[in-house]
């Protein structure tokens, strides 16, 4: 039997394998940017409109996300049933622990709101983690540590020591005054989702010299 034209058309499509669902590493997903990285940390921005769903991603490395919208987002790991719908709000954050060599999963958009977060993720898992905590932990896995600072108007946070590498996320617009002990003191605005690596040892306090209210979160490496 002669195949027309319009049907050999159509057989390259049929013998290519379907790769849409193919997983990808995190770094490759289309809607994860990559704003920061070294050989210690990278820090990815998701920005997932409503209604969207990321492409499968594989991650291989302990994180901490922290969230910069309120919406509401499902999970769907590689080869299981989506999950059923969670409220994320602004100001959430969750220390992740990778179990086994990797995780692979997407995110569904589910809310009526863009989903944007900040994925940071510790390159190295040390095999000792440092005893020293800056301040009172409010999450952390075995990569790294959070301090979470919620600052009212006119509010300071207690000085601390950083003893490692961290990095500082402005999760609410802010105007932010920085002081060491010596006196020494840096103020500027801070934008919500901006954040800065800092790769040395810092003693300093936080302070909210806005008229409205602030929220920092500090992601230490052990």
């Amino acid at each position: 039997m002669r195949l027309g034209l319009p049907t050999l058309l159509l057989l390259p499509a049929l013998l290519v394998p379907q790769q849409a669902g193919k997983p990808v590493p995190v770094e490759e997903e289309p809607l994860h940017k990559v704003e920061f990285k070294n050989e210690l940390v990278t820090v990815m921005r998701l920005n997932l409109p409503a209604g969207e769903t990321t492409q499968y991603h594989v991650h291989t490395h302990d994180r901490v996300a922290v969230q910069l919208s309120s919406t509401s987002t499902t999970q769907q790991e590689w080869k299981h049933a989506e999950s059923s719908p969670t409220a994320v709000k602004a100001g959430d954050f969750s220390a992740l622990t990778l179990k086994g060599a990797s995780y692979t999963h997407r995110v569904h958009n589910v809310g009526v709101a863009p989903y944007e977060v900040l994925d940071i993720e510790v390159a190295a898992r040390p095999a000792t983690p440092a005893p020293e905590v800056a301040a009172t932990v409010a999450a952390e896995n075995p990569s790294a540590r959070v301090y979470n600072w919620l600052l009212a108007p006119g509010a300071t946070s207690p000085m601390h020591t950083h003893m490692r590498p961290y990095v500082i996320v402005s999760v609410t617009a802010l105007n932010l005054k920085m002081s060491s002990p010596d006196g020494q003191t840096a103020s500027h605005e801070v934008g919500a989702g901006d954040f800065r690596f800092v790769p040395m040892m810092v003693t300093h306090n936080l302070a909210n010299i806005g008229t409205t209210a602030g929220q920092i979160v500090e992601v230490e490496l052990k």
